[in-house]
C-alpha cells in the first residue's frame, strides 16, 4: 500500500557506530524538516527500528558485532520493513560491497565522506520513489 508522508512527519533512523557521523546527519536532517532517531549499536538496530517505525533507514556497513548487511537482511525479513528503503552509508566502495549491499536488501549506497546536501537529496529521492514523500 502506497501512502504519502509530509516531510515534517517523515521519520529517518540513522544506524552508525560513529557518534560523530550520527550527530552530523541527525542535526542536518532535523534542520531540513525530518524527524530523526539515532542508534549507535547494530545489536539494538532492529529493536530501535520496531519502536521508531522509520520511513527510511540510513545504515552503516562496518560496525562491531553485526555488520550492516546482516542488519539489513534482518530488517527486510520482517514484514514491517519489507518496503522501508535502506540507504547504506559506508567508507567501503569496492564494487562487490555495492553489489552485496543491494543483495542484502539495500536501496542505495552512499560512500563516506559525503556532503549533507547530497545525502538530503538522496533521502528525498528515495522517499519519493517509495511513494512516502
Amino acid at each position: 500500500m502506497s501512502y504519502k508522508i509530509n516531510i515534517n512527519t517523515a521519520k529517518v533512523l540513522v544506524i552508525d557506530d560513529e557518534p560523530e557521523i550520527t550527530e552530523i546527519v541527525e542535526t542536518f536532517l532535523t534542520e531540513s524538516g525530518y524527524q530523526v532517531a539515532v542508534e549507535n549499536s547494530s545489536a539494538n538496530a532492529c529493536e530501535t527500528a520496531k519502536k521508531i517505525k522509520p520511513d527510511v533507514i540510513l545504515l552503516d556497513i562496518m560496525m562491531p558485532g553485526t555488520d550492516g548487511y546482516d542488519v539489513c537482511q534482518q530488517l527486510k525479513q520482517d514484514s514491517d520493513f519489507v518496503d522501508t528503503p535502506i540507504i547504506f552509508l559506508t567508507g567501503k566502495d569496492r564494487a562487490d560491497d555495492q553489489g552485496r549491499s543491494f543483495k542484502s536488501g539495500g536501496d542505495m549506497f552512499i560512500k563516506k565522506p559525503f556532503s549533507c546536501e547530497r545525502l538530503l537529496e538522496i533521502v528525498n529521492i528515495v522517499l519519493m520513489s517509495a511513494g512516502k514523500h
